[in-house]
């Protein structure tokens, strides 16, 4: 009896560590059972195409979080970056130059999207401004900036080599899919292997005692804010050639909620000192699949929204009951 007992208990469910498996493992039984044509190859495909968004922004807002910190900035930077790319690939340069417009309509947007993340992190960490704060600039900004660009108009184009990045399919599973799962590995061995990690991790956990021990806790915040960039400027780039279109209205439109939810969802605490980034992508996954689930079922989108604040105060509820 005394020898049977600890094997029984080797596993105890808690529903702040398992929770979102067991919230995934119930979204799939019942779409499984409700929800027609779930089990096709085109479902499949189609949700992992929304679902790479919000999973390589939700990476990028883990790191941020991990900091102690916040940015609400995340789709507007999608929204400048999704709004330039067309406008280099279309001008006369890269319609003269196709291979090295197509260069530049990658590089040049995540650049203007790394210079954004800079900014913030500049203020967050040299002016002591709050992250909310700070990060509001590029959010109220950032997509007006984008309007302007465009002058408020919808682009439309045909350039298959720059869809790809939205189309594409490598050993028949869309390119997102893969890609998503790259940064993953990267951002994984970044927070787990390398100096920049623990020292990532410090800041949060504890940044009085990480300044004592000789962290350079300026340099390592805006490291954090500018990778969210741009991780949100390649997702703006996606979203636009997915769509062979780009609106500056309505890329990333909300992204911050999606974004937040899935950090948090994933297991990042919002006071900081965590960042569990496959845990980000499970939480991407939840998110979208609760969206689907209720359109796939003739639900309003409105509802959608609904739902998400509702997960986000779950799963605030779940690790503050872990904390206490």
């Amino acid at each position: 009896m005394s020898m049977a007992s600890p094997a029984r208990s080797q596993f105890r469910f808690d529903p702040a560590r398992h929770g979102a498996l067991a919230a995934l493992v119930v979204i799939l039984c019942f779409n499984l059972i409700v929800t027609p044509n779930f089990l096709h190859t085109q479902t499949l495909f189609v949700n992992i195409s929304q679902v790479a968004t919000i999973a390589i922004v939700a990476m990028g807002m883990t790191i941020v979080i991990a900091t102690g910190g916040i940015d609400l900035s995340v789709g507007a930077i999608m929204a400048l970056s999704g709004a330039l790319a067309p406008l280099i690939f279309l001008s006369p340069f890269g319609l003269a130059n196709p291979g090295l417009g197509l260069a530049a309509a990658i590089v040049i947007p995540i650049l203007a999207a790394l210079c954004c993340g800079i900014f913030n992190g500049v203020m967050v960490s040299y002016f002591n401004v709050q992250p909310i704060v700070a990060t509001l600039i590029f959010f109220i900004s950032g997509r007006g900036l984008a309007q302007v660009l465009t002058n408020g108009n919808l682009q439309t184009f045909s350039n298959p080599s720059f869809s790809y990045l939205g189309t594409g399919k490598i050993l028949g599973l869309p390119f997102q899919g893969w890609l998503v799962l790259a940064i993953a590995l990267v951002l994984w061995w970044l927070v787990t292997r390398s100096m920049f990690g623990r020292q990532l991790l410090a800041v949060g956990g504890n940044e009085r005692a990480a300044r004592l021990s000789g962290i350079p806790v300026e340099r390592v915040k805006i490291g954090a804010y500018v990778i969210c960039a741009g991780l949100s400027g390649l997702a703006g780039l996606i979203v636009v050639a997915i769509n062979s279109a780009s609106d500056a209205a309505r890329i990333g439109s909300l992204m911050e909620l999606d974004a937040i939810a899935a950090a948090v969802v994933g297991g990042t605490l919002l006071q900081g000192g965590r960042a569990p980034i496959f845990g980000a992508i499970l939480g991407a996954v939840i998110i979208q699949l609760v969206k689907y689930t209720l359109l796939a079922n003739g639900v309003a989108d409105e509802v959608a929204l609904i739902a998400k604040a509702a997960i986000i105060i779950g799963a605030v509820y779940l690790q503050q009951g872990r904390r206490d």
